[in-house]
């Protein structure tokens, strides 16, 4: 090996001549003749500017190591050919061979301005390439803000943070700061945004505003006896109308319960683990035979205390569809009256109202809570949610695979408002006739969307006394003081198992089976079902011991929301009950 670190490194040419081989060969023997000059050795490639060769010429030499090996060199040149070409030499080099020159002072400073010559110009190409590197990034970037819109999450964000805290100091009752702690500070992706995130509560206009770096601005109004609303989702003069005629005020103690064992299944289940997140618990009430036997408040909640139950009002979606099938309006297994869908060409006319009803509608409605996907754009920033949800496409075959998301529940609303007809109003008050006050739910809110079509994904409230009322009518089959209000055998529909998920038609489900054999939820009776809400709030319906069990609160805990301590409050009940 003749070659050296650290020496010559590049040839560069500039000028004008000869053919490109032939200045090749002149390049080479004059390296060759330069010997004592330039370790040839060290040389990685000799460039040749385009203006020495023709068009056709190649514009880049490869020396390769070693040393070519150490093939001979063409030609001979003369003795002064070190110092002159036809075109100009200009070597760049290390530090040895510039040590190397320094008994020759004149070659030293020609070769010197050259070298600087190199280095400006490579310079300048090194900051085109920064340049084109910087413009890729910021095109990137721009096409990624275009795909993900990460201003639309933000307004996501901001809406929902408005939202929560309109429904916790307006509804609930509770102060601003503690909605904050428990339902706001520990959401998903939340931390990111809490230093710039800022919120005001005006209690006297009755509106919530938040907002992230003085920009991204969301506010709610609290509307009493129907609830909050953005602008863009305000209810009008009728249907506030309509929600004021139904609503009803009363004051109930709460029930005790003198079984100790159930006392402290009670406390166990509001007690805050020593690590993870809080529970924050917030009510619990427990049902035997059509009777509270005991019931527990948090501080700030009584029995009348609405309480938004987010995914529990996709449970009351689904009675709501059982009252229609009972008068003859609908069919489960009929296709979606959805107008968008009605040409035969369309693939999306074949879904069926069970097919929605049990989440396997095969609509690209993706839900991850991101504020990305397109279930929070719909609940945050549309008008018309269920007009939204309905022009999805379709992304897999309908009843072929299981996908949990509110954009089924909401096209199932807008059925919902089209076929009991009247809008908004009408629905308030089909639902309190037919429903709600056969039950004795008596503090009922539910909220719409701009299209006057029922939120029923996730803005339905109750008090944790009429969640249970409403799990008892399941539990007796839509019975209720012998008056039939769902279809006989609807409680077995809704509980029976959707393909291998854990999904029934609008509940959960315990009865089906995992691979094992064993229950899907270890722990809880093979019988049971329930109505799940974000945040940890369920309605535990088992019927082999005729309980219904509500637990309400903000556990910010997903995806199970402290399924293990309400697993281990139903198992503590049910062995005390006969």
């Amino acid at each position: 090996m003749c070659c050296k670190q650290g020496a010559v490194h590049n040839v560069n040419l500039t000028g004008s001549s000869g053919s490109g081989l032939a200045l090749a060969h002149s390049v080479l023997a004059t390296l060759g003749r330069c010997s004592h000059l330039v370790d040839i050795c060290a040389i990685s490639s000799i460039s040749i500017n385009h203006g020495c060769l023709p068009p056709s010429g190649p514009s880049l030499i490869r020396l390769g190591a070693p040393c070519l090996k150490r093939q001979h060199l063409p030609g001979q040149l003369p003795d002064d050919s070190c110092h002159s070409l036809n075109c100009l030499l200009s070597v760049s080099v290390g530090a040895p061979w510039l040590a190397r020159l320094g008994t020759r002072p004149a070659m030293r400073n020609t070769l010197a301005d050259h070298r600087k010559t190199l280095l400006s110009a490579r310079m300048k190409t090194t900051a085109r390439i920064v340049c084109s590197l910087f413009l890729v990034l910021l095109l990137s970037m721009a096409g990624f803000c275009l795909w993900r819109r990460p201003d639309r999450a933000i307004r996501v964000a901001t809406a929902n943070v408005a939202q929560t805290l309109c429904t916790g100091v307006f509804v609930e009752g509770l102060a601003p700061d503690r909605v904050f702690a428990e339902n706001i500070a520990p959401m998903k992706g939340m931390h990111i945004l809490l230093p710039r995130l800022h919120y005001a509560v005006d209690r006297d206009t009755r509106k919530v505003t938040a907002q992230w770096l003085g920009h991204f601005v969301s506010e709610v109004t609290y509307y009493p006896t129907y609830g909050c609303a953005l602008p863009l989702l305000a209810p009008d003069a009728a249907t506030l109308q309509a929600a004021h005629e139904v609503a009803t005020a009363t004051t109930d103690a709460p029930a005790t319960s003198e079984d100790p064992t159930i006392v402290g299944a009670l406390a166990l289940a509001f007690a805050e683990p020593a690590h993870g997140p809080h529970r924050n618990v917030h009510a619990i009430v427990v049902m035997h035979d059509g009777k509270i036997i005991a019931e527990r408040y948090a501080a700030g909640f009584n029995p009348d205390t609405p309480q938004l139950g987010y995914s529990l009002s996709k449970s009351v979606v689904n009675a709501l569809f059982g009252i229609l099938v009972k008068q003859g309006r609908l069919t489960m297994n009929m296709p979606a009256p959805v107008l968008a869908w009605q040409s035969p060409g369309d693939p999306r006319h074949r879904i069926t109202l069970d097919q929605l009803s049990r989440m396997v509608s095969g609509l690209d409605l993706t839900e991850d809570d991101s504020g990305f996907d397109p279930v929070s754009t719909m609940l945050f920033l549309k008008k018309d949610m269920a007009g939204y949800a309905a022009h999805a496409s379709l992304r897999i075959q309908p009843g072929q695979q299981w996908e949990y998301t509110s954009g089924n529940t909401l096209i199932l609303t807008g059925i919902l408002r089209d076929t009991v007809g009247g809008g908004a109003p009408g629905l308030i008050r089909f639902a309190h006739r037919e429903l709600f006050d056969p039950l004795g739910m008596q503090h009922v809110l539910m909220e719409f969307d701009g299209a006057q079509s029922l939120v029923g994904s996730t803005r339905i409230y109750a008090s944790a006394r009429d969640w249970a009322r409403f799990g008892q009518l399941y539990l007796d089959d839509g019975m209720i003081d012998g008056r039939r209000i769902l279809p006989e055998g609807w409680s077995a529909y809704v509980s029976r198992q959707t393909l291998d998920s854990i999904y029934g038609s609008g509940f959960w489900t315990n009865a089906g089976t995992a691979a094992d054999g064993s229950h899907i939820i270890a722990g809880m009776p093979g019988d049971a079902y329930f109505a799940s809400g974000l945040n940890g709030q369920r309605i535990v319906i088992v019927p082999s011991k005729r309980l219904v069990i509500v637990r309400l609160g903000s556990t910010v805990d997903p995806p199970d929301f402290d399924m293990r301590g309400l697993v281990r409050l139903v198992d503590d009940v049910a062995a005390t009950v006969h």
